[in-house]
C-alpha cells in the first residue's frame, strides 16, 4: 500500500468520532481551567452526559463493524496460512464480543446501534483489493489495530459513565494486544517511546 493509503486507514480509525460528531477537548486546554477532575466533570457534562456517550459508543461500534469486517474478507481471501488464520479468528471473535457490548449498552441507553456498512464499502474504503500476500494483510491489521487502540484511549475522558469508560479501557488494552502480536509476527522492533498509544 502506498503511503498516502496508510494515512488514509489510520485517519480513518482515530477519527471515528468526526462519524458522531464529538471532538475531544486538548489536555493544555484541560489544565488551564482547574484540576483534572473538576476539568474532567466539566467535559462530561459539556458534552451531554449520557447522550454524549452514546454518541461516542456509536463511533466505536462503527470501529468494531469495520474491524470485523476487515478480518473476515482478509480471512477468506485465502492469502493466510492455516496458523495466522487461527490468530485472526481469534481477534475476530474479540471484535465480535465487543460489538456485542457496545450494542448492548447502546441499546441501553435507549439509542439504535449504528449499522455495519456492505463488504463491498469496507473493500473499497480499506482498500482489500490491494492486498496480495499474507504480509500485507497482517500489516494491514496491525495499522488497523493500532488505530484503534489510539481511539479508544482516546476517548475515555470523553465518557461519563464510570463503566462505560472501564469498557473503553479494556477495549483499547484488547486492541493494544492485537497490535503487539501482529508487531511482533511482522518482525518489527518493539517501539521505543514511553507511551504507545493515546
Amino acid at each position: 500500500m502506498t503511503k498516502s493509503k496508510n494515512i488514509e486507514s489510520d485517519n480513518s480509525r482515530r477519527g471515528f468520532l468526526r462519524q458522531s460528531g464529538l471532538a475531544v477537548a486538548g489536555v493544555g486546554l484541560v489544565a488551564a481551567v482547574g484540576a483534572p477532575a473538576d476539568a474532567a466533570k466539566r467535559r462530561r457534562v459539556a458534552r451531554g452526559g449520557a447522550q454524549g456517550d452514546v454518541g461516542v459508543m456509536q463511533g466505536a461500534l462503527a470501529l468494531e463493524h469495520e474491524g470485523i469486517a476487515a478480518y473476515k474478507i482478509a480471512g477468506a481471501s485465502g492469502l493466510l496460512t492455516p496458523d495466522v488464520l487461527k490468530v485472526a479468528l481469534v481477534f475476530l471473535g474479540h471484535h465480535e464480543g465487543h460489538r456485542e457490548a457496545l450494542a448492548s449498552l447502546i441499546m441501553k441507553a435507549g439509542g439504535n446501534p449504528v449499522e455495519p456498512k456492505t463488504d463491498a464499502e469496507y473493500i473499497k474504503e480499506l482498500d482489500l483489493g490491494a492486498l496480495k500476500t499474507q504480509g500485507d494483510v497482517v500489516t494491514l491489521a496491525t495499522r488497523l489495530e493500532q488505530g484503534a487502540a489510539n481511539a479508544y484511549v482516546g476517548q475515555i475522558a470523553a465518557i461519563s459513565d464510570n463503566s462505560t469508560a472501564k469498557l473503553f479501557a479494556q477495549l483499547a488494552t484488547d486492541e493494544a494486544v492485537h497490535w503487539a502480536v501482529l508487531n511482533g509476527a511482522l518482525g518489527n522492533a518493539v517501539p521505543t517511546p514511553t507511551f504507545l498509544f493515546g
